[in-house]
């Protein structure tokens, strides 16, 4: 692609609630800020701005509020929650190689503790009832109409049944799941910025957690967290004068399957043939086609990891073992995953981090880094329409 990732940037991050003395917007616009310097670029050099599932911080409003000269290009992936996090780097590519623009940020701020969670289905918000019946406010409410009767009104809820689906088909075991738990708990032990940093996990804590719904245990989930990040994507001959080591974009991919809908969400309505995966084969397949690398190549990967049990079944997704492979293959640990600790322990930033920490592997500026990392896969969330994004070395 004639794109590249020329700056990053971080706000900082905490638990839900952390953060009470700057708005969610102004979060937003602190990471874009911090990303243009990182690129040595300004707002002035900024001509579009893309974000991705509803971002409350409307691209026309941060424009005004950073003094943007001229906004060519703004666009909202409607990929659901963390299935959008690549898309929307990827949609700022598309805009560059189509000339739409030149210097694109892609960004995102989540403030739960000023907003609620995120996406908390109608479990936390409950529609208006009328003559008895729950009146859904949207057609995302109304997706969850044919769920909620079952007990089945969040993501959490929704997620476990298709984990506890992949345990009963193929033997996939809580320990698996744990496994992922501890080993991102890790790298968030070496990354300062992680809102879990300094609190070890081992397997043992990970299987005394709460329950919260079967499968899933407590330390199976995300975080909920404020905070906001960003990533600056420019042409590749303008990413030669970078103040950062530029990193390039080698391809992105987003795809949703028939029946998919909201997915594990909301709705439960795909395929058999699709059911026990994160519906991330095509998005892999094409992926993997596009840009000739195999998944053996790949040297370090940033997997959405709402849940422990679908980035295993994210690994059976793109290839990197076979279906129903998923927990032996994190047992095996040749790949290293989430190094900055990801939605398990760093922040839960919808995956926009996840981006960031790839590029920080391919500088050679992680705190866990792998020595002579040169790919980078990162993708969305599993279990709903999602997307992906293969990031190379610089040479």
């Amino acid at each position: 692609m004639n794109a590249t990732i020329v700056g990053i940037g971080e706000t900082r991050y905490t638990k839900w609630g952390g953060i009470s003395d700057q708005s969610e917007f102004s979060l937003a616009c602190e990471a874009i800020l911090k990303a243009l310097d990182d690129a040595g670029l300004t707002a002035d050099d900024v001509d579009g701005l893309a974000s991705f599932a509803g971002d409350r911080n409307e691209a026309i409003l941060v424009a005004q509020a950073l003094g943007i000269p001229e906004l060519r290009f703004a666009d909202m992936v409607w990929l659901p929650g963390g299935g959008g996090a690549p898309a929307s780097v990827g949609h700022a590519a598309l805009a560059i190689e189509s000339k739409r623009a030149e210097v694109v940020v892609a960004y995102r701020s989540l403030c739960q503790g000023q907003f609620v969670r995120f996406g908390a289905g109608p479990e936390q918000v409950w529609p208006k009832v009328e003559r008895g019946f729950l009146v859904a406010r949207d057609l995302v409410e109304a997706e969850f109409g044919w769920m909620v009767p079952y007990g089945v009104y969040n993501a959490t809820t929704g997620m476990a049944m298709i984990v506890r689906r992949h345990m009963h088909l193929y033997g996939t075991t809580t320990e698996q799941m744990g496994l992922v738990a501890v080993q991102t708990r890790a790298h968030a032990n070496r990354n300062p910025r992680a809102v879990m940093h300094g609190r070890p996990m081992t397997l043992e804590d990970h299987a005394s957690s709460p329950m919260v719904a079967d499968p899933l245990r407590r330390f199976d989930c995300c975080l909920e967290s404020d905070g906001a990040a960003a990533v600056v994507v420019t042409t590749t001959e303008r990413a030669r004068n970078a103040k950062s080591k530029p990193v390039e974009l080698l391809g992105y991919e987003e795809a949703v399957g028939p029946r998919y809908g909201y997915a594990g969400f909301a709705n439960h309505n795909m395929p058999e043939e699709d059911y026990t995966t994160g519906g991330g084969t095509r998005v892999a397949s094409r992926l993997w086609e596009s840009t000739g690398v195999n998944p053996s190549d790949v040297d370090v990967a940033q997997i959405y990891d709402h849940y422990t049990g679908m980035v295993l079944i994210a690994f059976e997704d793109f290839a990197f073992c076979e279906r129903g492979e998923g927990g032996p293959f994190a047992e095996d640990g040749s790949l290293p995953f989430n190094t900055a600790g990801g939605s398990l322990s760093e922040a839960y930033v919808h995956g926009l981090n996840h981006v960031v920490e790839g590029v920080r592997q391919l500088r050679g500026e992680s705190t866990s880094q792998v020595d002579g990392a040169e790919l980078c896969l990162v993708t969305g969330a599993a279990g709903v329409p999602g997307s992906a994004l293969l990031l190379g070395r610089t040479r």
